[in-house]
């Protein structure tokens, strides 16, 4: 392993992604900073900075996924340790970034949870953050600070153009998911189709019809999120009912909560390809699903924001 020489540059982690972040840290060359995050007896967190941060740019390590608030609550006590620590700048690093899709006001009386987490990490001491595929492009104006979002659907696409499929049709599940499915039909050069749904309630998709050519083809949908898996179970199933020859289906966000394991066992669904943005446990690494690692984007983004170089390239 190459090692990174600037004694100022520190990524620390917490207990939401060891494995990622020892893959970030693996990445640019340098040991991951040492720090022990324990609880009370009452469950209150307790972090201890074990070594000298004054004058560092330091990089959290941190997705807000389940348990979404421990891990929110680490986050924020560590910025609060690492700003009177007197860090130089303190950069979130969110691979998943919690409460997203709480981006507006869909109903009266509603929250907009997306801002209140952005105004707490404001709030802590965060100089800047990074995070991957946002559910909403908008959280970032959330933001007073610098918000850099890194895209997974390069990592996807480089996935499906080394499995070589023939005749492939790039589906959205909705209309909201658009955008994300032409950035990956221009990269695999393959139509797209999209799922016109209707969602009566939360958490309950209702597929409706199909729009665009998707019989004899190897249809792969992509999302940024899957949660309960209803939404791309349902849109795999009518895929197939309406003449695809098979059908992949790939996230960024593996959220997995609730009845999706079962869901996608079950499905039409050939492989399920994610990121490790959030971390699998066992009883979720079945054989359908595959996992791409992020680290050495976030790696990448890291040494470019350090270097203060441009992250845009890393698009390309």
């Amino acid at each position: 392993m190459a090692t990174y020489n600037d004694p100022k540059l520190k990524v620390f982690s917490l207990n939401s992604n060891p494995e990622l972040a020892q893959g970030i840290a693996d990445h640019i060359g340098i040991e991951l900073g040492k720090c022990s995050v324990t609880r009370f007896s009452d469950g209150e967190v307790q972090i201890n900075i074990e070594e000298s941060i004054r004058g560092c740019e330091v990089y959290v390590i941190q997705s807000t996924s389940n348990p979404v608030n421990e891990h929110l609550m680490e986050l924020l006590i560590m910025i609060d340790a690492l700003k009177r620590a007197s860090a130089n700048t303190i950069n979130v690093v969110m691979p998943y970034y919690g409460y997203a899709r709480q981006d507006r006001k869909a109903r009266a009386r509603e929250p907009i949870t997306a801002k209140l987490v952005a105004n707490l990490l404001e709030t802590a001491g965060a100089t800047r953050v990074i995070a991957i595929d946002l559910h909403a492009t908008q959280i970032q104006g959330f933001f007073d600070i610098p918000v850099d979002q890194l895209l997974g659907v390069p990592i996807l696409s480089d996935y499906f153009k080394s499995k070589d499929l023939e005749d492939i049709v790039i589906v959205s599940p909705d209309h909201g998911g658009v955008t994300r499915a032409r950035k990956m039909a221009d990269r695999l050069k393959a139509p797209i189709a999209i799922i016109d749904k209707r969602r009566p309630r939360p958490n309950v998709a209702e597929v409706m019809n199909i729009v665009g050519n998707i019989e004899g083809k190897t249809a792969i949908i992509i999302d940024d999120i899957i949660d309960t898996a209803g939404t791309i179970t349902l849109a795999a199933n009518a895929l197939v009912e309406n003449g695809a020859k098979e059908v992949y289906a790939c996230c960024t966000h593996p959220v997995l909560s609730g009845p999706a394991m079962e869901r996608i066992q079950n499905s039409k669904i050939k492989e399920l390809v994610v990121t490790n943005t959030i971390v699998l446990p066992e009883e979720k690494r079945i054989e359908k699903v595959s996992q791409l690692s992020v680290a050495p984007l976030l790696g990448e983004a890291i040494i470019r924001v350090h270097e203060q170089l441009s992250v845009s390239k890393l698009f390309d």
